[in-house]
């Protein structure tokens, strides 16, 4: 997001294209991350449960002397997140080494998982002034002293919005680059990377690319970053954009989005669901301090917490949002990889009177786990079909899974996976709210 945003040309009328097969995502490491890292997909943390971004952003380089109350405001509305712009000094004054590490602590104190953004690429290409991935590579390397040791509470999203409406075809080979220094240089951090055209990807580059620049990542451990204004402005671009990266395994977030814009109308509604459905994260925009024509999307009058507008009060308050879905990092709560030895991933594809469902056991205890039974109920309804790498049986609204022989055995610290279709009434699907393995809870991921 800028302060003005360029109206994205011909955005609708690509977005409205024909999906185009893109090449498999390479496999992540799932190896000694010291933080955050991604494992199939999915936005692992330090103790290996998946954490789902709930957030929203906030005009730190802008606003320097309001982020120690906005973060508590922001926590105290319920978000797990905060996405925090910062300024390389090459069109906004320099958030220098100090200042970034004050902004880390504070995120800390208020368990708030940091997502740190360079705002000074905004629009390369387009915007005057702006500048390239390589210089806000530059920038991260000088006050890296801030972000090292910090990767359990830290993501570094590497700049934001680097390529409006013109260029954007250098995106995944500047991408790669930027990708491939930081990691030369030593960071062990998840990096999130932003879309070009205004973070908007009308032009699918990032889409069609991102399977080639998570594989450059000597460390696999990148997130895709897509910013949702007017571009989305119905359910089904929402739900084949995002759909294009789950069904691939691909970590993708809604790293910017907003309720109404000059653009067109983005479909924050369908946003949020499809988020919650796919189990995708997103940080809304913006805390408070807008300016330049978009003032409408402050969530805090003034940076009042006791005054939200609409927007405020949909996005923490409504249906599918912030405090109906975040769940605080297990790095602050301590509670590990779950409750207990297990910890269940569920991952729903609604289509309206079908679904299917993805289902992985992670065994968070110290021992293996050998012939299992995973039991849960479905809240809505919801009717068993057929099912694949597990058995299962369903009585009334209860459901017991069992291994097959070949998924007998759950290792320490591993996991195993199982998949099932079924129906339902429209409208009644979601999530089963507890599992138990062999008649232990388990946290849900």
């Amino acid at each position: 997001m800028r302060k003005r945003l360029a109206t994205a040309a011909g955005a609708l009328l690509a977005l409205a294209a024909s999906i185009l097969a893109a090449p498999a995502p390479a496999q992540a490491d799932t190896g000694t991350a010291p933080g955050f890292h991604v494992a199939d997909g999915r936005l692992l943390d330090a103790n290996g449960k998946e954490f789902v971004l709930r957030g929203v952003n906030h005009a730190h380089a802008w606003y320097p002397t309001r982020t120690a109350q906005a973060l508590k405001d922001i926590k105290a509305l319920g978000a797990n997140s905060v996405r925090v712009v910062l300024a390389t000094g090459d069109r906004w004054s320099r958030n220098d080494t100090a200042d970034v590490a004050a902004v880390v602590a504070q995120c800390r104190q208020n368990r708030l998982v940091c997502v740190l953004e360079a705002h000074d690429t905004t629009g390369y290409g387009e915007q005057d002034g702006a500048v390239t991935l390589s210089r806000a590579v530059d920038y991260w390397i000088g006050v890296k002293d801030a972000v090292q040791g910090q990767e359990k509470y830290v993501v570094l999203n590497i700049g934001n919005e680097p390529y409006g409406n013109s260029g954007y075809t250098a995106w995944t080979s500047d991408t790669k680059n930027a990708l491939a220094r930081m990691r030369a240089a030593g960071f062990h951090h998840t990096l999130m990377v932003d879309a070009p055209n205004w973070g908007q990807d009308w032009s699918f580059t990032m889409r069609d690319h991102a399977a080639e620049v998570f594989a450059a990542d000597p460390e696999r451990n990148t997130v895709f970053s897509i910013h949702m204004y007017g571009v989305f402005n119905s359910a089904d671009k929402v739900k084949s954009y995002l759909d294009r990266f789950t069904s691939q395994h691909l970590p993708i977030v809604v790293g910017e989005f907003g309720n109404m814009h000059s653009d067109g109308d983005p479909d924050e509604d369908a946003i949020m669901s499809t988020a919650r459905q796919l189990g995708v994260g997103y940080l809304g925009w913006s805390w408070s301090g807008n300016g330049g024509g978009v003032e409408y999307l402050d969530m805090a009058t003034g940076f009042d917490a006791s005054r939200l507008t609409a927007w405020g009060q949909r996005i923490f308050s409504g249906p599918d949002g912030i405090r109906q879905t975040a769940q605080e990092a297990s790095v602050f709560t301590g509670t590990g990889s779950g409750s207990g030895s297990c910890a269940v991933g569920y991952r729903l594809s609604d289509w309206g009177s079908t679904f299917n469902a993805d289902v992985t056991i992670r065994n968070t205890g110290t021992t293996a786990v050998k012939g299992w039974q995973l039991v849960f109920a479905f809240p809505g309804g919801q009717k068993l079909g057929s099912v694949w790498n597990a058995k299962a049986v369903q009585q009334g609204g209860e459901v017991r899974v069992s291994n097959e022989s070949w998924t007998e055995t759950i290792p320490a610290g591993g996991t195993v996976s199982f998949g099932f279709n079924g129906s339902s009434a429209p409208g009644t699907n979601g999530v089963p709210a507890a599992f138990s393995l062999n008649g232990t809870p388990c946290a849900t991921s």
